[in-house]
């Protein structure tokens, strides 16, 4: 390998992939003083871990109004920095100076749970696993994929009207689930669904769990439970797919050879397809959730995504969104890229410093878990012109705030981390609204109060009840 081993001697991490990502615990000695930077720890032990996950994005504007971009504080027993604003993600995340360790920054809450994921690896061993998946996401992949989706998208929204109580949550999250297990595993589901979204659904909750040891009955011990279901579940179907003709995701990951000729290991396989079914189900579904909300708060701009969608439709006589077609949908575009403004599905992305640094005047130690947050950036008036406000507008060429800045939007990271799964989420996201919108207007309940869960991902406390209303009666491939 061809990055050397800083010495440990002032505290400063390794840089060799393969020995920190392989080990559980850190190779040095944690830092615990930032007595020096601005900020609070809060309560003794406990820290700011309540005022955290009960208002994140609140306590995180407190914060920045009494000490400013840089912030030490302490919550779910770590103490750590935030830094804030474009220039801090800049930094943060393009990392020119191999800097920052993203193993390090997330392992304390997601080692036991997405190990060996993406974002557990770093330099030369990230970028030797990233570049074999690369390949299950280019165009000719990715154009398969929506071939693959297209029939599952169409199923689960024609049966929409007929569910009492609809909740467009629950909903969506079927559909994910069920798409991401067509495209990335090649089966359909069937009676194992349940059993698999709830094990993602205690894997993701357990992130944040308070109790970080594994009680029986707990936040974490479940999510190691669903873990370990996760893995036995995946694992078991490995060696049929070495030896099949299979176009699905894991079909793919089990074939590829990295450049010395080896297969990927059992292993690093259902790591890698965890974190993805993770990604592709559980992030969508957020950001389909706050994009539909938004368009059931604001009509008007329903019309424009379902004349735009209509259009479209007319223009091409396609039930189904073509791959070829997928730059047509523009506002819908922009609706989408407001909703992940307004509710990021990464609220925070840490990573941890391996040698100390300088950030706007103030000296960051060596070993210190750091964080940028996407969602302050998101909300800054210097960048965005009445931040609060749902304007899908802002996107277009004509206003391009989110040009102000190359970080002033980063839903998706950016740098060497950036989400591999970028252009999968837009084209999912497309070819559902493609379809839903065409055959359904929807409105929230009369006197509707929203209640948003923020952490560990956004989504409606409620499940975000719909009223949905068809538009056109008809069956698939008529006009």
């Amino acid at each position: 390998m061809s990055e050397s081993v800083l010495s440990t001697e002032s505290g400063e991490l390794p840089t060799i992939a393969r020995i920190s990502t392989r080990s559980d615990k850190l190779p040095v000695k944690e830092n615990q003083n930032l007595d020096a930077l601005p900020g609070s720890y809060g309560w003794p032990i406990i820290g700011d871990t309540f005022k955290m996950l009960a208002d994140p994005r609140g306590s995180l504007f407190s914060a920045h109004a009494r000490y400013g971009n840089v912030i030490k504080s302490s919550a779910l027993f770590q103490r750590s920095v935030s830094l804030l604003g474009p220039d801090a993600n800049e930094l943060v995340l393009m990392d020119r100076d191999k800097n920052f360790s993203s193993r390090w920054g997330w392992h304390a809450v997601l080692d036991r749970l997405f190990r060996n994921g993406l974002m557990l690896r770093d330099f030369e061993d990230h970028r030797a696993h990233r570049r074999i998946m690369n390949a299950a996401f280019r165009p000719q992949a990715l154009e398969s994929y929506i071939d693959q989706m297209n029939p599952v998208i169409n199923s689960s929204i024609q049966q929409w009207e007929n569910i009492a109580d609809f909740r467009f949550y629950d909903a969506i999250k079927q559909l994910t689930l069920d798409v991401a297990a067509v495209v990335f595993i090649g089966i359909n589901l069937g009676k194992d669904s349940e059993k698999v979204n709830q094990a993602f659904i205690d894997t993701v909750a357990a992130t944040l769990a308070v109790v970080r040891f594994p009680v029986p009955g707990l936040s974490l011990w479940k999510g190691i439970k669903g873990r370990e279901f996760l893995i036995s579940y995946f694992g078991g179907m490995i060696a049929e797919k070495r030896i099949s003709e299979g176009q699905d995701m894991l079909s793919h990951f089990c074939k590829s050879k990295n450049e010395e000729g080896e297969y990927y290991s059992d292993a690093d396989i259902v790591d890698h397809m965890i974190f993805l079914m993770m990604a592709a189900h559980d992030t969508t579904t957020s950001a389909l959730s706050t994009m539909v909300l938004a368009l059931a708060e604001h009509p008007e701009w329903q019309d424009k995504v379902r004349e735009e969608c209509l259009a479209l439709h007319k223009a091409c006589d396609n039930e189904h969104l073509a791959f070829s077609d997928l730059d047509k949908l523009e506002k819908t575009a922009w609706v989408f890229k407001e909703a992940l403004r307004l509710y990021t599905p990464v609220t925070r992305i840490a990573r941890r410093s391996i040698k100390s640094f300088e950030f706007e005047g103030h000296t960051i130690p060596a070993n210190t878990l750091v964080g940028i947050s996407p969602t302050f950036t998101h909300y800054m008036p210097e960048i965005w012109n009445n931040p609060e406000a749902f304007e899908p507008d802002r996107f277009s060429p004509q206003r391009a705030e989110d040009k102000k800045h190359n970080f002033a939007w980063v839903p998706f990271s950016k740098g060497a981390h950036m989400c591999i799964g970028l252009h999968f989420a837009y084209m999912q996201v497309k070819a559902v609204m493609y379809q839903f919108i065409r055959q359904y207007e929807f409105s929230l309940p009369e006197n509707y109060v929203l209640e948003m869960q923020e952490l560990p991902i956004p989504k409606p406390k409620d499940k975000l009840p719909l009223h949905l209303h068809r538009i056109v009666q008809r069956s698939l491939g008529s006009t």
